[in-house]
């Protein structure tokens, strides 16, 4: 019985981390779309936010269907993160924190400015 608990801790704490994880991903989400004259508010509506984001790196808005294709989503999210990094004057090398995840936190909180979208839109 006491081995149960033991799990029910470890899940909890599971649990806690996670939502802390989701937490600071959506509040750099929210100052990444406000520094890009965006709503923040749009970090918290699911697949919203890609549009906005999509809108932020200047691709067009049907690029959001592209997400939904496995193996081509990969692709448009790693030319998301390199036009995100360009919009910020960032080098497409920075893109790799993206990829990682480490570079949106760094990106909201840094003093990087928007420079506009990096890709042309279509």
């Amino acid at each position: 019985m006491e081995e149960s608990s033991g799990s029910g801790i470890g899940g909890i704490i599971v649990l806690i981390v996670y939502l802390a994880i989701a937490v600071l991903f959506i509040y750099s989400f929210w100052k990444i779309f406000e520094k890009a004259g965006k709503p923040g508010w749009a970090a918290i509506i699911p697949f919203y936010n890609l549009y906005v984001l999509l809108e932020v790196v200047g691709r067009p808005g049907w690029w959001l269907l592209l997400y939904f294709i496995p193996c081509v989503n990969l692709v448009v999210a790693i030319l998301v993160a390199i036009d995100l990094a360009k919009s910020f004057g960032k080098t497409a090398g920075y893109a790799i924190l993206f990829i990682f995840a480490v570079g949106y936190p760094i990106l909201a909180f840094s003093d990087a400015k928007y420079a506009g979208p990096a890709a042309k839109s279509a």
